[in-house]
């Protein structure tokens, strides 16, 4: 019999970085340009833009790999807590443990008896491994990792903060509200839709759904901008 190879490769792996990094571009192209636009609006010099610009790439990078690392920590700080009452559980109440297994699988489709068959062959196994895969949800690609999504965030946001900088820092200073809104709208199209291809979902209303949000954070900091210009 010819065996047939095949190699699987699934997005659900991908969740913890993908989420951090699509999340830290994004917010790196949008609160930047959104940045540099206000400022713009308000009939700043290009020096006083750059110097807004790389402060807020900076302030942002850090903010999103504290900010990442604190969720991530306390989702990473739930699991083990989760893990600890289930050790816990499975040396005092081993039965009652076996019992839930069955349970899960019976509620999945499989009889008594196959089962039961299955809980005790998983639990002599990887009794603990079991529980955290098929009770608690928790798995190998989807477990917190507080340090990856922090780096992710960070340098995913400085990647994103630097296309709107250079753009301001190379468009001729009359039209640079018009470049950078230009190369915004661009990046975040392709943004949204490299996210939904890699995660596997739509990429029409993902692409539009940032481009959306994107567009109106900068016409609400140009207005800001004008506003505020005119009043000093």
């Amino acid at each position: 019999m010819q065996r047939i190879a095949h190699s699987e490769i699934h997005l659900v792996d991908r969740i913890g970085w993908l989420r951090a990094a699509v999340l830290g571009a994004n917010d790196g192209v949008i609160s930047t340009a959104s940045l540099l636009v206000g400022v713009a609006a308000a009939a700043a010099t290009k020096d006083a833009m750059v110097i807004a610009g790389v402060a807020g790439l900076v302030a942002g990078a850090m903010s999103m790999a504290a900010g990442e690392y604190v969720s991530v920590s306390a989702q990473s700080d739930t699991e083990m807590a989760e893990l600890a009452k289930e050790r816990q559980e499975l040396r005092d109440y081993p039965k009652a443990e076996l019992a839930e297994l069955r349970e899960i699988y019976q509620a999945r489709g499989l009889d008594h008896d196959l089962a039961m068959q299955v809980a005790e062959q998983l639990t002599a196994h990887d009794a603990l491994g079991a529980h955290m895969r098929d009770e608690l949800q928790i798995t190998e690609g989807t477990a917190a990792r507080p340090a990856q999504a922090a780096f992710v965030s960070a340098a995913s946001f400085a990647i994103g903060a630097a296309l709107p900088l250079l753009v301001a820092l190379l468009a001729p200073g009359s039209s640079v509200i018009a470049w950078i809104a230009i190369a915004t709208i661009l990046s975040l199209a392709a943004l949204g839709a490299l996210g939904a291809k890699v995660g596997g979902a739509n990429v029409f209303p993902a692409t539009v759904r940032v481009v959306f949000w994107g567009a109106l954070a900068m016409a609400a900091t140009a207005a800001v901008g004008a506003v505020f210009g005119a009043a000093l």
